[in-house]
C-alpha cells in the first residue's frame, strides 16, 4: 500500500496514480472543473480573472486545465497561455504548433539515429562462425 498526504487537504490516502490528491479532493476538483467549463461555454469572451471571480477557482488551476487540454476556449477568446518552449501565446496545451513540430522532428531524428546505431552494432557483431567453449 502506498500512503501519501493529499497535496490539497493534507489527509493521508492510498495513492494509486496521477495527482497526489485524495479521492474527496479529486471529486471536488472535478466538480469545480464542471462549473468552470459551463461558465466558459456560456461566457465565451470571459477572461481568466473573470473566471476566477465567478467560479471561485485559482488562476493556477485554470492554467493547468488548459495545459492538460481539458479546458478549451474560442479562437477569439482573450484567454491565452505561453508556450513552455518559446513563450508564444497559445490557447491550449503546453507548446505552440511550431515547437510541437520541431520537438517531434527532433524525436524522429533521435529515434532513427538510435535505430541506425543498433543496426550497425548488430552487423559488426554478426559473425557467421560458431564458437563453442569446452569446460
Amino acid at each position: 500500500m502506498n500512503l501519501k498526504n493529499c497535496k490539497k487537504c493534507g489527509k493521508m490516502f492510498n495513492y494509486i496514480a496521477g495527482m497526489p490528491i485524495c479521492p474527496q479532493c479529486r471529486e471536488n476538483a472535478e466538480a469545480q472543473f464542471q462549473v468552470v467549463k459551463k461558465f466558459v461555454q456560456e461566457n465565451k469572451q470571459a477572461s481568466i480573472p473573470e473566471i476566477v471571480e465567478n467560479c471561485n477557482v485559482e488562476t493556477k488551476q485554470i492554467q493547468q486545465w488548459i495545459r492538460e487540454e481539458r479546458l478549451f476556449f474560442a479562437d477569439d477568446s482573450p484567454v491565452k497561455i505561453n508556450c513552455e518552449i518559446c513563450g508564444t501565446q497559445i490557447s491550449t496545451g503546453r507548446f505552440c504548433d511550431k515547437c510541437k513540430k520541431e520537438t517531434m522532428n527532433g524525436l524522429n531524428v533521435a529515434g532513427r539515429r538510435k535505430e541506425t546505431e543498433h543496426t550497425e552494432t548488430v552487423k559488426k557483431d554478426n559473425n557467421p562462425r560458431m564458437h563453442t567453449f569446452e569446460g
